[in-house]
């Protein structure tokens, strides 16, 4: 059985919340009844974590189009896109990608996991570096320890301690690749991209950004913080996901760089697996289009991130200082955290629980994300329910 001894915490942790009557992780969704409500594990729940940043899963559009792709073309590919994956669709999107970031090409993967852990994966490798920002998300992490780059973490948004590590590695940093995030999704936080572009044209490495969180949220037309700091030329490589403002299933990366058309023969999360369904591709053409003709499901998605801050501020509740559509309530007792998620969700709230080693820290965390679809009195209701928890 040694084998299987590593999975004793887990059954620990199942045993625990066995004990206590709930699962905050893997809650069953019964039953959708709009962007921001639905029955889950019984009970009808405002929905206060789930990335919809622009409200447009339910969008009559999108499922239309998503209706007519599987109807013309049926509801899966059964290959991928080096075989008999690629489809009309498949090459549509990769243009309106490149149009839309004002790049020359770009790629689409699967999953957001797939397309941020195969490029991580791929762009440095044996003899190469790899600089990549502490609070990183896991599928970051994961395609770097495949890379066989050199690895090195820099403390979380700290662009001095980046500038010092590139200064260490003197002529190794022509072929040093900088991976960074948007906005990160744990806190919310936003990277100091002007800063860290700028010592990134001081030391010649190159740089991949994130925008999992930031497409549709930041920037002209929503391309995403890059845009919104003004360092578009400055990127090598951006990556995201359809996963978030979307409302769909897949990833991308972008590029000026010709070398990435050579990163489909080269990405193994490319190759081995499976395209994006007809139907997936449809609602994301669609989405694409929707996120620049509607810039006001934008603005109104800043408006709630920002009511909901303020509100949750004013409770005295320990809450990131940066203002974005993630807003996250930490405690450093894990019980507490866990406690507060139950009476939350009893009171109509469904918020995402972040316990350790989940979480950047020791913390844990009730990570709430608004949506434009959000109204005023909805996010009243989720302060109204925060306001209630007991210490």
């Amino acid at each position: 059985m040694s084998l299987f001894e590593k999975f004793g915490q887990y059954q620990e942790m199942c045993d625990y919340f066995e004990q206590r009557g709930t699962m905050p992780f893997g809650a069953v969704t019964e039953r959708s009844l709009s962007s921001t409500e639905a029955i889950v594990n019984g009970h009808r729940v405002i929905l206060a974590g789930t990335n919809n940043y622009l409200g447009l899963n339910f969008d009559p559009e999108a499922i239309a189009a998503a209706q007519r792709a599987i109807e013309e073309s049926g509801t899966g590919t059964t290959g991928s896109r080096m075989a008999n994956g690629t489809f009309a669709g498949h090459v549509l999107l990769e243009r309106e990608l490149a149009e839309f970031f004002n790049t020359k090409a770009a790629v689409l993967f699967s999953t957001g996991y797939s397309a941020t852990m195969g490029m991580s994966a791929t762009l440095a490798g044996p003899g190469e570096v790899i600089l990549l920002d502490a609070d990183s998300h896991a599928s970051i992490y994961d395609g770097v320890r495949l890379s066989g780059a050199e690895i090195i973490r820099f403390r979380h948004n700290d662009p001095a301690d980046l500038e010092k590590r590139l200064r260490r590695l003197g002529k190794r940093t022509e072929k040093t690749l900088i991976i960074v995030e948007g906005i990160y999704s744990m806190l919310g936080d936003i990277a100091p991209l002007a800063e860290i572009a700028a010592i990134k044209r001081k030391y010649g490495a190159c740089l991949m950004v994130d925008e999992a969180h930031s497409l549709g949220v930041m920037g002209d037309d929503g391309r995403g913080a890059a845009a919104a700091a003004g360092i578009e030329a400055d990127t090598d490589f951006i990556v995201g996901t359809f996963s978030k403002s979307l409302a769909s299933i897949g990833g991308y990366c972008v590029s000026n760089h010709p070398e990435l058309e050579l990163v489909r023969f080269a990405a193994r999360a490319y190759i081995f697996t499976a395209s994006a369904s007809p139907s997936v591709i449809a609602s994301t053409r669609v989405a694409l289009r929707l996120m620049q003709q509607r810039p006001e499901l934008r603005k109104q998605l800043w408006k709630n991130a920002r009511q909901l801050h303020e509100q949750l501020t004013e409770l005295g509740l320990q809450v990131d200082s940066h203002v974005s559509p993630v807003v996250a309530v930490k405690t450093e007792s894990m019980e507490t955290a866990i406690r507060w998620w139950e009476e939350l969700f009893q009171k109509g709230i469904f918020v995402n629980l972040v316990i350790p080693p989940a979480s950047p820290s020791t913390y844990s965390l009730l990570r709430c994300s608004v949506s434009a679809a959000h109204s005023t009195e909805q996010i009243q209701q989720i302060t109204d329910a925060f306001s209630t928890l007991t210490a």
